[in-house]
């Protein structure tokens, strides 16, 4: 028997011993010991929870398989006696400590059964985080906030040129402050919404063509119970009747949380409200989404659900699968999915640079790791140098350690082009964090701006969805060494038998068609290479049915490789047409 042999048959034989002594225990925590039962009373179940867990961790080996039970019930968690901790979250502002509902870190085997309980929470908070841990199981629960930091008003009268009056839903608590302000609070936080959203009373569509409104609040009056005359609010698109979900651009923390993480399966977990995104993945290897919503509750007067995206996983690896899900009235897209640019600051010598994260709501966490392949990018022309190159080495250079980092020093396998200099304008991607992703039987529906980014060079398959009343562009390909720093360019996409229902009634930011392909190229004249696609079928795009109001159905730039084919398009009348963009197809530098 060879050495490499004995070998593999030593580690198959470690592998059974392991399997052979692990157990799987089933913790029902609503029975002794533990008793953690629903009590409107009880302010303190952040910290029994917790305490809980951590007890429960003691007592089981990491190669356990544990199980832990709620009873069905509604379950208050309150900021005060929350977990307290330094999270740096993807896309999100980093003001620190993040406030912990429920807090797993470094747990190994772990399911989490709601059994169709509800999770409220109350003031500011990170309602769930997974963090450094293992092949979790989250299922059968619902997180929600008591009082939203979104505030819904109905317009009652909107005079020509003399302001609106509204009605403030009973839900939400309001002041006018003493700056003559409308002002939202509670449990630790006070907000003046300054811009909103407007829904259609009873579609609940995005009201066509008003985009973010700006909303002017100055010397508000009350005129009647919970009725507000603001003189300064002029609107005419606004009629009486319209639902506006107020709000600010802040986004302190995501409903879920999932931090250098492997294999995590989330199923029949619904977000109806978080103060940022529904569920951010970040550094993830391998999680999967089934029927995972975040979308209002039955008979709810709420017309919104997020603060912004619906999920959102950045620098992610291994597959990201979503599936049968329910995403609406999210301020952003239903999922995007991408990887972060570094910025080259200075080159050190001909092995080393230093780099920095650029976005101010993308910082503070570990980028890369001893043996990933990174490429190169212009950023004005956002072409790709030909120079592909593995990190040897990459340690924080503004701070001790990663956690709070914005800057690090990284030193390369192999030697680097002359063309990276300090002065070059040019960003580094990491393509081993990069994931394949599926994006299946999905309802987006009644939300702000867009529907689906996907910006990976792996494997994206988005078919059978319906995208129905997405307000701006329904798909989007991105890519920006600029101003997101959101990497990378597709290379091997499938978007099919989707169904793309009135997209485009709003326009944001790059909204150019129902599918639109819009990296951010600043410099696109004197672009020479392409930066997505790279084959003759990178984007195929086929069987999808687009009824729309509008002409444009698809915009594409600087691809090499788009196939576009056997879609079906139903007009109608249902608004008025009004994009600029009057093509069907709009081609700029693209190539075969």
């Amino acid at each position: 028997m060879n050495k490499c042999m004995k070998i593999l048959m030593l580690v198959m034989t470690l592998m059974l011993s392991i399997s052979l002594n692990a157990k799987k225990i089933v913790v029902d925590i609503s029975e002794a010991p533990y008793f953690f039962l629903p009590d409107v009373n009880n302010k303190d179940n952040a910290s029994r929870l917790n305490e809980i867990l951590s007890s429960i961790k003691s007592d089981v080996d990491d190669c356990d398989k544990v199980i832990i039970k709620f009873k069905k019930a509604r379950y208050d968690f309150y900021p005060h006696d929350a977990q307290q901790r330094e999270y740096y979250v993807s896309n999100h502002d980093q003001n620190q400590p993040k406030i912990v509902g429920i807090c797993l870190e470094e747990w190994n085997n772990l399911t989490i059964d709601g059994n169709g309980s509800e999770f409220v929470f109350h003031g500011q908070m990170l309602p769930l985080a997974v963090v450094n841990s293992n092949n979790i199981f989250l299922k059968n629960f619902s997180i929600d906030f008591e009082n939203p930091h979104i505030a819904q008003v109905e317009v009652l009268n909107n005079a020509d040129n003399e302001g609106i009056t509204f009605r403030v839903e009973p839900w939400v608590n309001y002041r006018i402050n003493e700056n003559g302000l409308f002002e939202t609070y509670g449990e630790g936080w006070k907000y003046q919404q300054y811009t909103g959203i407007a829904f259609e009373k009873e579609s609940r569509h995005i009201v066509y063509q008003t985009s973010d409104l700006w909303i002017d609040t100055k010397d508000v009056k009350e005129v009647g119970e919970r009725q507000l005359y603001a003189p300064n609010w002029k609107d005419k698109r606004l009629k009486p009747g319209t639902i506006v979900a107020m709000r600010t651009w802040q986004r302190p923390a995501p409903g879920i949380f999932l931090d250098h993480s492997n294999d995590t399966y989330i199923k029949n977990v619904t977000v109806h409200y978080a103060e940022g995104m529904g569920l951010l993945a970040q550094r993830c290897c391998d999680i999967r989404l089934n029927r995972f919503n975040v979308c209002l509750k039955e008979n709810d007067g709420r017309y919104f659900t997020t603060q912004a995206d619906a999920t959102h996983f950045s620098q992610c690896k291994g597959m990201i699968l979503s599936e049968h899900g329910l995403y609406e009235g999210m301020m952003d897209d239903a999922i995007n999915v991408h990887g972060i640019y570094l910025k080259v600051k200075q080159r050190i010598d001909d092995n080393s640079l230093i780099c920095s994260y650029e976005h101010n709501q993308a910082w503070g966490f570990a980028w890369g790791d001893k043996g990933d392949s990174v490429c190169f990018v212009k950023s004005k022309t956002m072409e790709m140098l030909n120079h592909i190159n593995i990190i040897n080495e990459i340690k924080p250079y503004d701070k001790e350690i990663i956690k709070g980092a914005k800057e690090f020093i990284i030193t390369f396998e192999d030697n680097l082009p002359d063309e990276i200099q300090t002065e070059s304008s040019i960003g580094i991607e990491n393509l081993s964090w990069t994931p394949q992703v599926i994006f299946s039987h999905n309802i987006v529906r009644n939300n702000r701006a867009r529907g689906a980014l996907f910006s990976s060079p792996l494997r994206t398959v988005c078919e059978d969805n319906i995208f129905d009343h997405t307000s701006g562009t329904a798909i989007l390909l991105c890519g920006d060494c600029n101003g997101w720093y959101e990497s990378g360019a597709v290379r091997d996409l499938l978007i099919k038998n989707n169904t793309f229902i009135n997209a485009l009634t709003n326009m944001f930011q790059f909204t150019n068609a129902v599918i639109s392909i819009y990296p951010e190229i600043p410099d696109l004249e004197n672009q020479t290479l392409y930066f997505h696609g790279g084959k003759e079928d990178a984007i195929v795009i086929e069987k999808n049915h687009f009824i729309t109001f509008d002409k444009p159905l698809l915009y594409a730039k600087s691809v090499d490789g788009l196939v576009f084919r056997k879609n079906k398009v139903t007009r109608n009348n249902d608004y008025e047409p009004f994009h600029w963009n009057q093509k069907e197809i709009f081609l700029e530098k693209v190539k075969d």
